[in-house]
């Protein structure tokens, strides 16, 4: 299943959403997508299944790119 990962650059900075970022993760599950980012200095703040239309229309994004750990 594949994850989107709303995140902050740094961990030590209070979220702001315009600085928000994103990646899209392959996973099992949430915790399996949290375990494979444990080593990054992100800041997570919500991970959200990408399946059907959604994955569809994220797909088309021209930086569209699934993360490979």
């Amino acid at each position: 299943m594949l994850f989107k990962v709303y995140y902050q650059e740094d961990v030590a900075e209070a979220p702001v959403r315009e600085k928000t970022e994103s990646l899209f993760v392959e996973a099992s599950a949430v915790f399996e997508v949290r375990r494979k980012l444990k080593d990054k200095p992100y800041n997570i703040e919500f991970i959200q299944p990408v399946s059907g239309d959604f994955y569809e229309y994220e797909k088309q994004a021209e930086n569209f790119k699934v993360l490979e750990i």
